[in-house]
């Protein structure tokens, strides 16, 4: 089969289209003929070895944890049948024509290959933070990023829990964070006074989405840190503030998801042969909605 393997770390040019044997599903494994797979940070910063510390990998590596496609074969143990329409999570590396997979579900009917294949990490991770905040209806919550693929899922979520959003965005932005149900800040220097001018009796919580340096006024907004929460500034850990950087994957919470009903964006879709220029598009920062490679 076809698949996108790094051999080595380095520039997006390392990701090369070799062909690798087909992998066979074990016990409680199924093996999806991948329709669309999600491309996320994590993708480029292990590709780069800027997670190697951490996160090491064998070479040759398939990269890619979130897939959508359909059974094509199953093992032992399994509630699934060749021909189900599945999402969740790969155990073998998404970018290729074939992965395997324990942890997925039926997908349903409504939701796009794209769309299946965007949900799970940033859908697990918006609720595994709202649940480490531990945000109760009638709270407030500032969400730096609200308009980004992780701050969307957080925003939605934490509105229907009944928490008031003060979503924190750029200036082209604020209509999306308002259409989702959050009160719309925008982002940047002065960006505490507008949101105390907005909360004027406070914040019980904030959920960094962003990274964009706002972890020391962002304790100073709240009166302490104990109920802040970061997943995209390391600057945490020399301050001694909470970086969430792991969960549960599980199909339970792909079924919470998709019980949601959230509202995704998709951003742009690269053919598998383009990882390349996916992971270029994504180290930007500045796709506009969730990146994907299709293999339709």
């Amino acid at each position: 089969m076809r698949a996108i393997t790094i051999t080595q770390y380095g520039e997006p040019d390392v990701l090369r289209s070799a062909e690798v044997p087909l992998p066979e599903p074990g016990s409680g494994q199924v093996r999806v003929a991948v329709k669309a797979a999600g491309v996320n940070p994590i993708d480029w910063k292990i590709r780069s070895g800027a997670m190697a510390e951490v996160r090491p990998v064998d070479f040759p590596h398939i990269l890619g944890l979130e897939l959508a496609g359909v059974v094509d074969a199953v093992g032992e143990g399994t509630d699934f049948a060749v021909g189900d329409e599945v999402f969740g999570w790969s155990d073998t590396g998404a970018y290729a024509e074939y992965a395997l997979a324990t942890t997925v579900i039926r997908k349903p009917a409504g939701l796009s290959w794209a769309e299946a294949a965007s949900l799970p990490i940033v859908g697990e991770t918006a609720l595994r933070v709202l649940g480490e905040l531990e945000v109760k209806p009638g709270e407030t919550v500032v969400i730096h990023g609200a308009s980004g693929q992780v701050g969307r899922i957080a925003t939605q979520a934490a509105v229907a829990l009944g928490a008031t959003v003060i979503g924190l965005a750029g200036a082209s932005s604020l209509d999306e964070v308002k259409a989702l149900g959050g009160v719309p800040v925008q982002y940047g220097d002065g960006w505490v006074s507008r949101v105390r001018s907005v909360a004027p009796d406070g914040v019980d919580a904030v959920f960094d989405a962003a990274g964009f340096g706002v972890l020391a006024e962002s304790v100073g907004l709240l009166g302490s840190p104990d109920r802040l929460v970061t997943i995209a500034d390391p600057a945490a850990y020399a301050q001694g503030l909470k970086f969430s950087a792991s969960g549960s994957q599980t199909q339970a919470v792909l079924e919470d998801l998709v019980a949601r009903d959230l509202k995704l964006k998709l951003g742009s879709s690269y053919a598998l042969g383009d990882a390349a220029s996916a992971h270029q598009e994504s180290a930007t920062g500045h796709a506009g909605g969730k990146i994907t490679l299709t293999l339709e």
